[in-house]
Parts: structure tokens; sequence; C-alpha cells
């Protein structure tokens, strides 16, 4: 073992810099975490060269694909063995399985009970070596810190199968089997005690990639205890159930609704007496059906079915996605499940595969904030990040902006998840991190591919980060999304993330804010009444004097309201129309990130270039009758009114 700190080892290396150490030294201890993870996620190193490190400092070997056994039973199998629980290991992110070793390694390794070992020696969890890359080791026992017995969820951890603390789990075998165990943090002490109580036998810790390891857990999860004759029973009931054509046509008929309805989520939500079916139309929900609540097996059997979901796990939520063909559209579920207390509460996600895009104008950019983007499609290189939540329309943006930019001279590549709209010219790439092939990975690839021009479909770690901040500082123009709630906030998101201030001054060229409201609709929409009229001047007079220069179009306003009718289901409104705030990177707004300056202070340098704020646009928008002053409070609510 290397007794010297991560840190150290790589710096002696030269695979980190001083300034990389001291970026994740923040970082961590903003979120907290391993000190190896905080590198990997402020984008210093990559993880093969983390985890070589690791292996020098820890003395475990590193492992790759082949050495993972072929049965995804096998996990569970050595948790039933060990009379662990499946559940406990998934909390502490670590998996295990037996092997029968070779005659040389079987002639050096202790027996399960203990016998063999020379007096003194050391009874800790023991590395094996398979070949002479592995060289024996043990695990420190001055790992297990005091007062550490029985934490961490002990009375979680016994499957109730077996007592790992009884003498009979340890009976001598002529040759005892290797255990593997592969974890997240090889060194959690609740996880080291509770193997070194339950194993005597020799053993190898592995360090390894994170894709391997969130793949067997995922085996671990989906694999389940051995099924009793009750378990293949039910099974099989309710695989009858979901392929019953009552059912077929009920699930068929949900989705046919949701789609000619314009819904983006489906919501099946089972409660003592009945079973909620609700659609996220507009962004809002509606209640659109009622089922009894005997129905409810075979529906979400059924939904399960059509996404790759084990139908017979009811206990822990699951995830699934599939590609389907309903109403003669093509269609991306992605579904997720949630034991609550009346059964699963289950969520489809409707993707569709839209072959055309609406115009920036059918978004509803227009004025000073088209200007602002127009712009931002002539950069030639840096960063332009899309921020809002999910379902707001940014991914739309974006392909609308990849449209301005592909002109035949560019090599455009994308990676997203998933692809949603297909664009002659540009090379689209699907992220699969349950494979381990994440938005990072993806970006290291593309990279060598010899781009002008990349589209992530997401920033969501200080990984992708940091790949993203360098490409557009070696001359990429590079659109991505982030996860917040105003354009200027993407800046101190990034920082979170492990950016420094002056990279992102430096690498950013503008920021674009979005949400959508609901359109009032055509047919019936009303003239505002008086008490509207003048709670949506008092808004623009508000604006005003923060400062934004609105354009002349609200000089004659023409303020609508909802009233309902058929054509829109009594809501009073159909569809639905973007707000915007655009933020170009001028000397002003850089200065005011290098100094870290707050969000307030970033606003006032970018108003100097006409920014508006997404209230200040969705006031505009009102007044200009597209939607209510009440949708706009809605969406955006007081706190946006307080921001701008």
């Amino acid at each position: 073992m290397d007794n010297r700190r991560i840190g150290e080892i790589l710096l002696e290396d030269s695979h980190v810099t001083a300034e990389d150490v001291e970026a994740a030294a923040r970082f961590q201890a903003k979120v907290g975490g391993l000190f190896g993870q905080a590198l990997l996620r402020v984008g210093a190193l990559s993880e093969d060269v983390l985890l070589a490190a690791l292996s020098r400092q820890l003395d475990f070997p590193v492992l790759d694909m082949a050495i993972l056994p072929e049965e995804p039973t096998s996990y569970r199998a050595a948790a039933d063995r060990l009379g662990l629980a499946a559940d406990w290991l998934l909390q502490h992110d670590t998996v295990l399985w037996f092997e029968a070793r070779d005659e040389q390694a079987a002639e050096n390794a202790p027996s399960p009970s203990g016998e063999g070992r020379g007096e003194g020696e050391d009874t800790s969890l023991r590395s094996t070596g398979r070949d002479s890359r592995h060289t024996p080791s043990s695990v420190p026992s001055g790992h297990l810190l005091p007062g550490e017995k029985g934490e961490a969820g002990a009375d979680n951890m016994l499957s109730g199968s077996a007592d790992p603390y009884a003498a009979e789990q340890f009976q001598p075998e002529a040759e005892p089997p290797l255990l593997n165990v592969f974890a997240r943090a090889p060194l959690h002490p609740p996880v080291l005690e509770a193997l070194e109580r339950v194993w005597r036998g020799p053993a190898t810790m592995w360090l390894g990639p994170a894709r391997l390891l969130d793949g067997a857990l995922a085996s671990l999860r989906s694999s389940g205890r051995v099924a009793s004759a009750d378990d293949a029973d039910d099974l099989h009931r309710l695989r009858e159930m979901a392929e019953e054509a009552p059912v077929i046509d009920l699930v068929n008929g949900m989705f046919e609704d949701a789609l000619r309805q314009g819904a983006s989520d489906i919501h099946i939500e089972p409660f003592e007496n009945h079973v909620q079916i609700r659609f996220r139309i507009d962004g809002v929900l509606r209640t659109v059906n009622t089922l009894p609540r005997s129905r409810f097996d075979a529906v979400a059997s059924r939904v399960k079915l059509l996404s790759g979901m084990d139908i017979a796990e009811r206990r822990l939520p699951q995830d699934g996605r599939q590609s389907v063909r309903f109403a003669g559209q093509d269609i991306d579920l992605r579904v997720s499940s949630l034991p609550g207390a009346w059964g699963e509460s289950i969520v489809l996600r409707l993707l569709r595969k839209q072959q055309s895009l609406p115009s920036l104008e059918g978004l509803g950019l227009e004025g000073r904030s088209m200007e602002a983007f127009q712009a931002l499609l002539e950069e030639r290189n840096g960063v332009i990040l899309v921020t809002g939540p999910t379902g707001s329309g940014k991914s739309t943006t974006l392909y609308r902006g990849l449209e301005g930019v592909n002109d035949g001279q560019r090599k455009i590549i994308t990676i997203e998840d998933p692809v949603e709209y297909d664009m002659d010219g540009i090379t689209q790439v699907q992220a699969r991190a349950d494979i381990g092939y994440t938005f990072a990975r993806g970006l290291r690839a593309i990279l060598r591919q010899d781009p002008d021009v990349i589209m992530i479909g997401e920033i969501r770690d200080g990984e992708t980060a940091g790949i993203a901040v360098q490409a557009a500082l070696t001359g990429h123009l590079v659109f991505s999304t982030l996860h917040t709630n105003t354009a200027l906030s993407a800046v101190e998101r990034l920082v979170d993330l492990g950016v420094e201030p002056f990279l992102v001054s430096a690498s950013l060229r503008g920021l674009m804010g979005q949400r959508l409201v609901r359109r009032l609709c055509g047919h019936c929409s009303v003239p505002a009444g008086a008490a509207a009229i003048a709670h949506g001047e008092a808004r623009l007079d508000e604006a005003r004097r923060a400062g934004a220069d609105l354009p002349d179009s609200v000089k004659q306003p023409h303020w609508r309201e909802a009233r309902g009718c058929a054509h829109c289901s009594g809501t009073g409104y159909s569809g639905r129309v973007a707000v915007f705030e655009v933020a170009r990177f001028t000397n002003a707004v850089r200065q005011a990130i290098n100094e870290s300056r707050p969000e307030s202070d970033l606003i006032a340098a970018a108003r100097q270039d006409g920014f508006l704020t997404m209230y200040e646009d969705a006031l505009v928008k009102a007044a200009q009758g597209y939607t209510s002053t009440e949708e706009v409070l809605r969406v955006l609510g007081q706190a946006s009114a307080a921001h701008a």
C-alpha cells in the first residue's frame, strides 16, 4: 500500500496540477464525497487514470468486463449464501460473487473457518491475486473505525435466510471459493465490517469503472430472490393478465388518447378504492379517467411489459424505456415506477420523434431576444447554454440553433438522450448511461472526430462541464442545456460543478433561459377585465423601474383572459408559447463574473445590452394577447416578479 493521499500520488505522476487539486478540494468542501470523485467531477482527469492511482495506493486490482460473472444471478446467489440482504448491499453500492479458485490459489488460502492460519496472521478481508499482476494484500484494520459496530443499517443487513454470525455458516471446505467484492467505496467501514464477519475465506477487493458497477448493481436489483411456487404462480398470473385482449385495448386506448390530446406524460396512480389516470397537457395535469382498483395490476403489468421492466418486482423503484408506434406516430417511452402505500405510481413520458421543427418565430422568439440569439449563432467558438426545467422546450430551441449553423461547411455532431429529431447533415449519437456510454465519455470520442460544432443534450456533472469548456476554449462551438431557474444562474451552477469563474467568463458566449406558458384559446378568449388590466399595467411599470427596456408593442396592449369552450376542453387555453431571456456575454457581464458578483449584478450588466428577464418577456406576451397575466404568475410566480 501507498500511504500517501491520492492527490499527492496524482500530483507526483503529473496527472493533475496543483490548481486541479485546489479546485477539487473546493468542490469536495461544497458537496462532500470522496476526493477522487471530486477530481473527476471538475474534469481534472479520466476515470482510468484515477483507478490506476487508487490501485497503486490501496494495492487493489482494477477490474474489467471479462472478470465479471457471466450469469447475472451470481450476485444474488453470493448474497444469499452469506446471508446478506440484497437491499443492504444495494444501499451500500456493493456486489459480491464467488468463483472456484485454481489449485495454486487454493493452497495459499485460509479455510472459511479460519483453520490453517499462522499465529498472529491478519484475518481481515484479503486481496488474493489471480495472476502475477495482482499481489496479495490485506485491507488495513485501521479502516474499521471505533464505534462503527452495528451502524449503517446493521438491522437491515441480514437477509433472514441465514445468520451470518452463526458458526455453522463457516463449515470448512476442501477448496473454499474465492469471494470477489466490488464496491463504490471499498474501504467503507460498514461494508468491510459486514464482510469480515460473514466470510473467513479468501477474497479479492476490486476497483473498477462506475459503469461496470452500475451494471452489476442493476443485475443484483433485477435478479430477485429465488422464486417460490407462489412467486411463480404470481408471475404467471401477472403475465396472463397483461396479455388479455381487454387490458391491451385499455392501455392502447390510453396511449392513443394521450397522443390525440397532445399529452407529454401519463400518470397512473393507485389509491385504496380506485386508480386515477391523468395526462399532462400544456404543462398541467388533467384527470381523464378513473378505473376500479381491481384493474391496476393488469394495467401496470402491461405497461411494464411494454417498457422492458420486471413485472414481478413491486417493492423497488424501476425505470424502463422502449420505442413504440401508436396511432401512426413513433414514440420513445420513458417509464418510471415508484412503490407507494396503495401500489406503484407509474409515470410514462411520451417523446415524439417529430420530423419538422417549429420556426423560431413560432416558438415565440422575437424582438431583441431574437436578435441576441441570432448573434450567438454567428459565433465560431465558445459555449451557448439553454436553461430551464424538463419539458420547457430546450431541445427544440437547440435544434433550431443547430439548423442555423448547419451551412454544409462545418462538421456538426450531437450526443443526446434520446435523439428527438432526425436532422440531415448532422451526425447524431445516442447516449446510453446503462452501458456506461455517458455524455462525458461520448464527448471525448466526439472530440476525436474533428468536429466544428458539438451539441450535448445536457451537462449533468462536473466531468462533462469541464470537457465542454475545454472544447470551447480549443476552438469548438458547443451547445448544451442546464437545469437552472434562470439563464444567468447557470454561471453559479457551472462554478458549483467545479468550473473556475475565469473559465466560465472566457468560454461562454451566451445564455438563454426559457419556459412554456399556455397560449389563450383562439376560439374563446375575451378582453381582460379592469382588474386584470390594472394588474398587468402595474407589473409593466415595475419592470420599467427595474431597468427593462420594453418594446413599443406594450404601449398599445391587448390584455385578454381565458374563458373556456369545447375546442379547449373548457380550459381557456390551447397550445403553448415560449418565453425567453437571452444574455450575451459582453465585457460588462464577463467582468461581473470574474469578480464573483451576485446574479443581480449580472442582470444589471446584461441590461446594458437590452436584456429582458423571462418574466418581463412573459408580461410582453400577455400584453400582446398571447397569454394571460394569471398564466404568467402560474408558471413564473411572484418570485420572478421580484427577481425582475
